[in-house]
C-alpha cells in the first residue's frame, strides 16, 4: 500500500512512539487520525503533523470501552471518508511480581486490578480497535492494513505477568485476523520491539542504561524512528501478513 493520501489511525498517538509513527507516516503523505486520552498532547501532535501539509484530527477515547471505540471509529470513517490503516499502539505498564516472598511468607501479590488494567488496554483495546477498523474497511470494500504492537516480553518476562500475557495475546490475534481477513484484502502484522529509547529510559540511572545497551549485539537501545520505519514497511509491503517483526537489536537470538 502506498500511504500517500491514505488515512492512518494511530492509538496512543499523543506522545512517544505513537507521535513518532504519526509524523513518519505524515511525511510520506498520509492523513492521520489520532486516538488518546490526553487532549493537550494530542493537540501538540496534530500541530506537528499539519506542518507536513496533510490532514490530521484527534479523538479522545478510552480504547478499552466498546461504546467509545465504536463511536470514535465511525466518526473517523466519516471525517476521512474511509480508513486504510490502523496502528494499535496504545498500551500501559503495571509491572510487579506475581507473588513476593520473605522468610517463607508471601508479602505481596499482583492484584487483579493490576493484571486486568493492562489486559483491558493492551489486549481488549487492540481487539476493539482492530474489529472496528476491519468493519469499516470491509463495508467500504477497501483493502487495508492493521498493525498491532506486541513486545519481545510476549515470551515471558519477570515482573510482567500482565504485560507478557497481553502481548502474547496480541500476536495470537494478529495471526488469526490475518487468516480471517485476507479474503477481504486486509493484511495484519505485528511489531515486537525490544528496549526503545524513550523519556523513561533517558531517566534511568546511567549504569542501568549501560547494562541494557551491552546486552544487545548492536550495543545500543532502539530508536522510535526505527519502529516507525518498520510500521511503514509492513504497510507498504503487500506480501506481508500474519507475521511478527522483532526489532530488538538482536537481544532475542
Amino acid at each position: 500500500m502506498n500511504v500517500q493520501d491514505k488515512t492512518v489511525v494511530i492509538t496512543g498517538g499523543g506522545q512517544g512512539l505513537g507521535r513518532t509513527m504519526a509524523l513518519s507516516f505524515a511525511k510520506s503523505g498520509a492523513n492521520i487520525a489520532l486516538i488518546d486520552l490526553n487532549e493537550a498532547l494530542l493537540q501538540e501532535t496534530v500541530t506537528l503533523i499539519e506542518q507536513q501539509g496533510v490532514k490530521a484530527k484527534y479523538y479522545i477515547a478510552n480504547v478499552s470501552v466498546e461504546s467509545e471505540v465504536e463511536s470514535t471509529f465511525a466518526q473517523i470513517n466519516s471525517d476521512f471518508a474511509g480508513i486504510d490503516c490502523l496502528i494499535n499502539n496504545a498500551g500501559i505498564l503495571r509491572d510487579g511480581m506475581f507473588v513476593k516472598e520473605k522468610d517463607g511468607q508471601v508479602t505481596k501479590k499482583m492484584s487483579l486490578e493490576q493484571f486486568q488494567s493492562v489486559i483491558d488496554v493492551n489486549l481488549t483495546g487492540v481487539f476493539l480497535c482492530g474489529r472496528e477498523a476491519a468493519v469499516h474497511m470491509i463495508e467500504a470494500g477497501r483493502k487495508g492494513v492493521i498493525i498491532n504492537m506486541s513486545s519481545i516480553a510476549r515470551g515471558g518476562n519477570m515482573g510482567q505477568t500482565n504485560y507478557a500475557a497481553s502481548k502474547a495475546g496480541v500476536v495470537a490475534m494478529t495471526i488469526t485476523w490475518a487468516r480471517e481477513l485476507g479474503r477481504h484484502g486486509i493484511r495484519v502484522g505485528a511489531i515486537a520491539p525490544g528496549v526503545i529509547r524513550t523519556a523513561m529510559t533517558d531517566a534511568m540511572k546511567p549504569e542501568m542504561r549501560d547494562r541494557l545497551e551491552k546486552m544487545k549485539p548492536v550495543g545500543r537501545l532502539g530508536e522510535a524512528e526505527e519502529i516507525a520505519h518498520t510500521a511503514k514497511y509492513i504497510c507498504e509491503n503487500d506480501f506481508f501478513t500474519g507475521r511478527v517483526v522483532e526489532i530488538d537489536g538482536g537481544l532475542c537470538m
